[in-house]
């Protein structure tokens, strides 16, 4: 697998951005990706969203585009699998990942924790791994009234400031998704807090992931 190189200033990383629905990468990952280019890591990004209806593809298409901005390249990719099928379309989906492997080679995978309650999000997730068997993958988390955040063991600092255009963006971009109990910006702060906590972050606030598999360069 490839090892973990942390990002620095100038570095280029090519990273494959994975989510099940329009807004899930930008949960799981965003203020990650917005720290990396506010800090001046050269990013080359794929950005996937497996289902979007025509109203959540352009929010997925427009989000993704402030989340990207200063990226040094980025793609992003808007498919129509069914939302909450992903078991019973298996098929097509494999098919879908193994046209994605010779197209981009990723140094990163952000993808769904394995332990998602959601069945779409356990799918992306596993087709992740069996298919990017060489690469580093984290796996995202995002809250949901389940009640299955687990215990993550990589974190990623953020400041207050990243933190902030983050929630900005997700009730900027997703006004199909506003009236759901959870989506709010206490949600995503109260998340990034708790994370902080846990890693002891500078600025208070953090994204955290599970790393499965790595090795330290």
């Amino acid at each position: 697998m490839i090892p973990l190189k942390l990002p620095t200033v100038g570095d280029r990383l090519s990273v494959l951005c994975l989510g099940a629905h329009s807004d899930d990468i930008e949960i799981g990952a965003g203020a990650t990706l917005l720290q990396w280019i506010a800090a001046g890591v050269q990013l080359d990004v794929l950005w996937c969203v497996l289902s979007a209806s025509t109203d959540r593809g352009d929010e997925a298409r427009k989000s993704a585009a402030d989340f990207l901005s200063g990226a040094t390249s980025a793609r992003v990719e808007v498919m129509q699998f069914r939302d909450g099928f992903f078991l019973t379309e298996g098929e097509r989906i494999k098919a879908w990942f193994e046209a994605l492997k010779p197209r981009f080679q990723p140094d990163l995978i952000f993808t769904h924790s394995k332990d998602d309650a959601h069945q779409d999000h356990r799918e992306v997730c596993r087709h992740a791994w069996n298919t990017f068997r060489d690469h580093l993958v984290l796996e995202y988390e995002v809250p949901k009234w389940d009640g299955d955040l687990g215990q993550p063991n990589f974190y990623v600092p953020i400041t207050a400031a990243i933190l902030e255009r983050k929630a900005e963006l997700l009730m900027k971009h997703f006004g199909t998704q506003r009236s759901k109990h959870w989506f709010d910006k206490d949600t995503f702060k109260g998340l990034a807090r708790l994370r902080g906590m846990e890693c002891r972050a500078p600025e208070r606030h953090a994204e955290a992931f599970f790393a499965r598999k790595l090795t330290l360069a």
